[in-house]
């Protein structure tokens, strides 16, 4: 198999994290395990996304397990992003440019932005409220940490957010940088990343 710049930087993910030696980590997903949890729950892991889960599965609190876990339960974290938003269409008047004229009443706009997100790339977890956009071939996303219809962007890429939320001195706290200018490399997800930055 030829290795690709997003299997690169996905193992070198992991191997951070298992230098830190804070997580406990398990035998990583084999390709068969892959493809079945991308057909159940209807989504590609990106690039970098598959090679660090590949590397090794992280386990314990907070950690979706994409083995053995409760398929309603991770269902229920791959929906959060999406409600965030559809929150963000009833309560803030949120309307993407690109899904043309609102409808007049919140449940047809409601109804309308759910039949639209189904066309997005989906946000998939990370660790707690952090994702990664979706998308075989892609990678070195930013990670966007989500939060009801609040999404910023959490860390660069996968590699750097490894070392900021896991890092000695530095779990939990991300690094002080001007998030806002950072692309979140899917259309969509740009567009409501800087919406998001401009809610007060």
């Amino acid at each position: 198999m030829v290795e690709t710049p997003g299997m690169r930087w996905g193992r070198k993910a992991a191997r951070r994290l298992a230098r830190l030696g804070s997580v406990r980590i398990g035998p990583g997903l084999t390709g068969e395990e892959l493809a079945r949890v991308e057909e159940q729950f209807g989504f590609e892991f990106a690039d970098d996304h598959r090679s660090f889960l590949t590397a090794g599965l992280p386990a314990g609190g907070g950690w979706p397990d994409w083995r053995y876990g409760n398929p309603d339960g991770l269902r229920q974290w791959l929906a959060l992003p999406g409600k965030g938003v559809l929150e963000a269409v009833r309560f803030k008047g949120y309307w993407a440019s690109s899904w043309g004229a609102r409808p007049d009443g919140v449940p047809d706009a409601e109804d309308a932005a759910a039949d639209h997100l189904a066309a997005v790339p989906w946000l998939v977890p990370i660790f707690g409220g952090r994702y990664l956009p979706a998308g075989r071939g892609t990678y070195g996303h930013p990670v966007l940490s989500v939060y009801g219809a609040d999404i910023i962007c959490w860390a660069p890429d996968l590699v750097d957010y490894v070392l900021q939320e896991f890092g000695e001195g530095n779990v939990g706290k991300r690094y002080e940088y001007d998030g806002w200018e950072m692309s979140a490399s899917a259309e969509f997800w740009a567009e409501y990343l800087a919406w998001s930055a401009l809610e007060p």
